[in-house]
């Protein structure tokens, strides 16, 4: 099943990147050797795509650990209601990414949008912000909508970890009189390095193959300049139909995958000694 499903198409994917693919049956295929790798290097819109993948990145991946360890933090104690507060925090994520972006379209829309009502009232006058029609609120909406979703993942990974502290070697280091921020610093972090490293490392993984939300609000727009190496590859395949040259992005974004995978796995392991 493995090998059907996963090993197979992979290598079907490797190969089809090597040719002017066609999806038609008996087309002709001329095959076309490195040149759909080399084209991706001189593409300015890759350039653009990788940018903005690598700024969600950037962006997201912080935030989200640290929303996520905050949360974790105020709700590991038996406080009254943390149960539907623990709940509240990670509905998000079961979510589905097609509905809540449609959603925040609708709350940054440009006529009858809430974000345009809500500026407007503090402004004191009509505001009708285009936001998903220029370049870095279109952004800034999509890292919204991604941090709002994510954050509940890396939530309940840290709420894990802190509940699985020894009480005693919190109690031991107040009572030498650490502070608060001592505590964390030489009791807290150090226990849930293991757990931090994974949170980065999946995140990083997962905000590098962004798609959904990029998709369904801007499509790319406004002129590529939302793009990302997903929605990309999926606009070369099935608007410009260049399977070949969509699979070389595709191979591409793979092997960088593949490589923070293995930093994954080697980092683990050296946690794990």
């Amino acid at each position: 099943m493995y090998a059907l499903f996963t090993v197979y198409p992979i290598y079907r994917q490797f190969d089809i990147s090597f040719y002017n693919w066609h999806i038609f049956p008996g087309a002709n295929n001329p095959f076309m050797g490195w040149s759909n790798y080399t084209a991706i290097f001189h593409d300015p819109v890759v350039r653009t795509a990788a940018f903005n993948s690598f700024l969600f990145i950037v962006v997201t991946v912080p935030i989200q650990m640290a929303i996520g360890l905050f949360a974790a933090a105020m709700l590991t104690d038996r406080l009254p209601g943390s149960m539907f507060w623990r709940a509240a925090v990670y509905i998000p994520v079961v979510t589905s990414w097609v509905v809540v972006s449609w959603v925040f379209s609708y709350l940054f829309a440009s006529q009858g949008g809430v974000m345009n009502a809500v500026v407007g009232f503090f402004a004191g006058h009509t505001v009708s912000v285009n936001w998903t029609a220029q370049t870095w609120t279109a952004n800034m909406v999509i890292w919204l909508l991604s941090i709002w979703k994510g954050v509940g993942w890396s939530f309940i990974i840290f709420l894990a970890a802190l509940d699985g502290i020894p009480r005693q070697l919190l109690e031991s280091a107040r009572i030498d009189g650490a502070t608060e921020f001592r505590v964390w610093r030489h009791v807290v972090l150090p226990s849930i390095r293991g757990a931090v490293t994974f949170v980065t490392v999946l995140l990083v993984i997962g905000a590098a193959q962004v798609f959904t939300q990029i998709f369904e609000i801007t499509k790319g727009g406004p002129y590529n300049s939302t793009q990302s190496m997903m929605t990309y590859m999926y606009q070369q395949a099935f608007s410009n139909f260049a399977f070949g040259y969509a699979a070389a992005l595709a191979s591409l974004l793979a092997v960088v995958l593949f490589g923070l995978s293995a930093a994954e796995i080697r980092i683990l392991r050296r946690q794990d000694l």
